[in-house]
């Protein structure tokens, strides 16, 4: 029989840190505990008091790498409250924004931080750039990253923290030039994404655990509107996305944790692949053929493979608005206030993100709520890593779950920063 603790200390993180404890008793995982510190800054708290027009920029301080994702995020719970349309030029700015940022983070993740442990290595700097697959492989990471900074910064001024996107629309507008260079920088690139596709789909790691995928979908693939939907067939309103959850206090995390209909839930890119293949440009689809029937699929890595494929609909997608749309300068919104809630929902790199504000009359903004993927995908991650632990207890020795806990975690891409080496184990007997 055996029984031990498993301590996994201080998960470094954008949004603040994380560790991991694990107990085992006679072969049996008694408790996981994932302790996260998202809400460590207050970002709730800031919000109070703030003219509504400044909150956005001030909430895409939440997250360095996915900034943008709060910004449009906040920007849309605004427009809510102040029933403010959108042109479809800015609709179509927006989501041109949020490919700049899916393109950029996926690539981050997948190259930086998981393929290291496909390779059987350490970090990404080990890759030789004497060996021709690996110096393929260090070159098509930068090059897919940059390409995905180049269109964010077009269209949105700044790959991370934005400045053109506003309560309104949008403050610049992208050139010819400009958009001439981006469709060349994606299409330069999509063969290298084909290539990170192909590593993915024939990753060696699996875990399959049945869980319940939720997921903002809507008519085309994307992440900024739709209905949220569920791998059971519930269909959620934006507006009412928060009364279908319920919160989960953690006594030993900073972040709350989220169930839905008594469950816990993933949320991320293979809930949007298991529930919107169907709805990818039409390009990729055509390109991926029977490689898109893998999905929908329970196992927790697929995620990844599921994060290559949103680059490439994200590349078709952004090359098409590109080729055949014009932009033309267009006058901001102007806002009427009054006392109103407004709600934001929108699909982050990692999953599905909320927003809410309560603003008055005076245009100030009295308290807000905000729910992040991670904290979401808390209890469905401890439940994953409780049954990975079981499977492995009697085929591995503690070193060796420690990396497969590790690789695991890193599957869901719950932060950037913490993905590549986030762990120090430290065992010690029960």
């Amino acid at each position: 029989m055996h029984t031990f603790d498993l301590n996994l200390d201080r998960l470094s993180k954008v949004e603040g840190s994380a560790s991991l404890d694990v107990s085992v008793k006679d072969n049996k995982v008694e408790s996981v505990k994932f302790k996260i510190t998202e809400y460590k800054r207050f970002f709730t708290q800031a919000m109070k008091g703030k003219p509504i027009l400044a909150l956005p920029q001030l909430l895409a301080r939440i997250c360095g790498t996915c900034s943008n994702a709060h910004l449009l995020c906040s920007i849309e719970a605004c427009e809510n409250a102040l029933n403010m349309p959108q042109s479809e030029q800015t609709r179509e700015l927006r989501n041109l924004t949020m490919h700049g940022l899916i393109i950029r983070d996926h690539a981050l993740h997948l190259y930086m931080f998981s393929m290291p442990d496909i390779y059987g290595k350490d970090a990404f700097l080990d890759f030789d750039e004497n060996n021709p697959e690996e110096h393929q492989i260090l070159h098509d990471a930068f090059e897919i990253k940059a390409a995905g900074n180049f269109l964010a910064t077009l269209v949105a001024g700044r790959s991370v923290h934005a400045i053109h996107p506003t309560v309104g629309g949008f403050l610049h507008f992208p050139d010819q030039a400009g958009i001439g260079e981006a469709i060349k920088k994606l299409e330069a690139v999509r063969p290298a994404v084909l290539r990170l596709i192909e590593i993915y789909k024939k990753a060696p790691f699996h875990f399959d655990r049945k869980t319940n995928f939720m997921a903002l979908v809507p008519e085309k693939y994307g992440y900024l509107h739709g209905v949220i939907i569920d791998s059971k067939g519930n269909k959620i309103p934006e507006e009412h996305f928060r009364e279908h959850l319920e919160k989960v206090i953690l006594p030993y995390s900073q972040a709350s944790a989220y169930k839905h209909v008594g469950e816990s839930y993933m949320v991320g890119a293979l809930a949007r692949m298991n529930l919107a293949k169907d709805r990818l440009h039409s390009k990729t689809k055509e390109t991926l053929g029977e490689i898109l029937n893998i999905f929908p699929s329970t196992d927790i890595f697929h995620n990844n493979l599921a994060q290559a494929i949103e680059i490439l609909h994200s590349i078709d997608d952004s090359v098409d608005v590109l080729s055949n749309k014009k932009f033309e300068p267009e006058p901001i919104t102007k806002p009427v206030y009054k006392e109103a809630i407004g709600i934001g929902v929108i699909e982050a790199p990692r999953g599905t993100l909320y927003h809410k504000i309560h603003v008055g009359a005076d245009g100030i903004v009295k308290e807000g709520e905000i729910i992040v993927p991670t904290g979401q995908n808390q209890i469905n991650i401890e439940e994953d890593i409780s049954r990975l632990v079981e499977d492995l207890v009697l085929k591995m020795d503690k070193d060796k779950i420690a990396f497969e806990i590790e690789k695991l975690i890193r599957a869901y891409d719950p932060c950037m920063s913490c993905a590549s080496h986030f762990l120090k184990v430290n065992w010690k007997k029960s």
